[in-house]
């Protein structure tokens, strides 16, 4: 389970961003507020703030759910063993509050080959025109 950084936020996250965040869960494929964004912009972590990727390094992968093949710095998020539902896969965590944000695998586009498989209702997106915030 996630750090809780800040509790007045935790009890406003939604029922799937709670799921997601806190307890590892997976939002349903193709359900995700964030999947078909384009715009320019940063991707945070949405329980801390924390910036995990670029939005030059996002791809569609057609797997479901938000695809990046790097995150913004080599320590912005955490990498753990996950051998959850019988399947051995890296899981991914923000590195400031420990937070879910989904998985990583090796099939994703160069630079890097891999592939940042990471749940909408994990993060919020800031747009780089005009500042605005949304919420995964």
């Amino acid at each position: 389970m996630a750090k809780h950084p800040d509790v007045a936020l935790y009890t406003e996250l939604t029922d799937i961003q709670r799921h997601v965040t806190q307890n590892a869960g997976t939002e349903p494929p193709f359900s995700g507020k964030l999947l078909h964004n384009k715009k320019s912009g940063v991707y945070h972590c949405l329980c801390c703030g924390q910036p995990l990727f670029m939005s030059d390094t996002k791809f569609d992968s057609g797997c479901g759910w938000p695809s990046f093949y790097q995150p913004v710095s080599n320590d912005a998020v955490l990498y753990l063993d996950d051998n959850s539902h019988n399947m051995q896969r890296i899981e991914v965590r923000c590195c400031h509050c420990d937070a879910h944000l989904g998985h990583v695998f090796p099939d994703g586009p160069k630079p890097t080959g891999e592939r940042f498989c990471i749940n909408s209702a994990a993060l919020s997106f800031t747009d780089e025109n005009t500042g605005e915030k949304t919420a995964g």
